[in-house]
């Protein structure tokens, strides 16, 4: 065979290699991309966590769960399901979601149920506004809430427990859990553990909460202070004063109604082990 007829052999032998590598990748392509897509809003849902977590926990709780009183759950069914038709909204909820985190929320639309942070109920968060995050921070948010719908919806079961691993033997092991799961961390600041500071810092709380009232232990005092915040106010942690001019507790009034007194008495378990060294 001549050299000019084996280079047309070989080219053509390279043109269908070449040809069936290209239908190949080009069948695998759609999947590398899906795939690709995946992984970009993983690290969204990802970011989002770290941003809400920085800036949202305090009135949405560490979790997103929610704090009674203060701002309502954003893993919970009815987000996902009566909130858009709640509100009128006409677009899906990840642009409903975005909206509101931008503008933030002047007043609540639940006030019989949650008073909101302040004035305005929930801050203004978007640069484009004068707050803090950018549109990307913003949209992973979202995206870091949308998350949580198959979970919501019962599609995905929860992973349990919910807030790390709880020793159901243990009073002070269910105590945590449950400080977490009503939205305590949100408001309460303990080394090592929760960063709130809306409330006082519990830090030394089972050696200070017997000082605060004569004749109360601290046991007492706790108890006291969650289900009756406005009983007695830690100087500085007012958030207002009503019409006679009293101070108003930042603190949700409705535990008595929420949480059962064997769940209580093991939250009280758990910060009675927070002594002053």
């Amino acid at each position: 065979m001549r050299r000019v007829q084996l280079e047309i052999v070989l080219g053509t032998i390279l043109v269908f290699l070449s040809t069936a590598i290209i239908i190949y990748l080009g069948f695998k392509e759609e999947n590398r991309l899906e795939a690709y897509k995946d992984e970009q809003v993983a690290e969204q849902i990802e970011f989002g966590a770290t941003v809400f977590e920085a800036n949202c926990t305090r009135c949405h709780g560490s979790r997103a769960q929610g704090i009674a009183g203060l701002a309502p759950c954003l893993r919970c069914e009815d987000l996902f399901t009566t909130r858009l038709d709640d509100v009128g909204w006409e677009g899906d909820l990840q642009s409903y979601i975005i909206s509101v985190v931008s503008v933030g929320r002047q007043v609540s639309t639940r006030p019989q149920l949650y008073v909101g942070g302040g004035t305005p109920a929930m801050p203004t968060w978007s640069a484009k506004y004068n707050g803090p995050l950018r549109d990307d921070q913003i949209r992973a948010v979202a995206a870091y809430i949308m998350n949580f719908e198959p979970y919501a919806l019962g599609e995905v079961p929860t992973p349990e427990p919910l807030f790390g691993l709880v020793d159901e033997s243990d009073p002070l092991s269910r105590g945590r859990a449950y400080f977490t799961q009503y939205g305590c961390t949100g408001c309460h600041a303990i080394s090592g553990f929760s960063q709130g500071d809306v409330g006082p810092v519990l830090d030394g709380i089972a050696t200070t909460a017997e000082t605060r009232i004569d004749g109360y232990t601290a046991e007492e005092y706790i108890h006291e202070s969650i289900l009756m915040p406005y009983a007695y106010i830690v100087e500085g942690y007012e958030s207002g004063v009503d019409e006679d001019g009293n101070p108003i507790s930042a603190m949700p009034n409705t535990f008595s109604e929420e949480i059962p007194e064997d769940q209580l008495n093991d939250i009280i378990a758990f910060l009675m082990t927070l002594t002053e060294e």
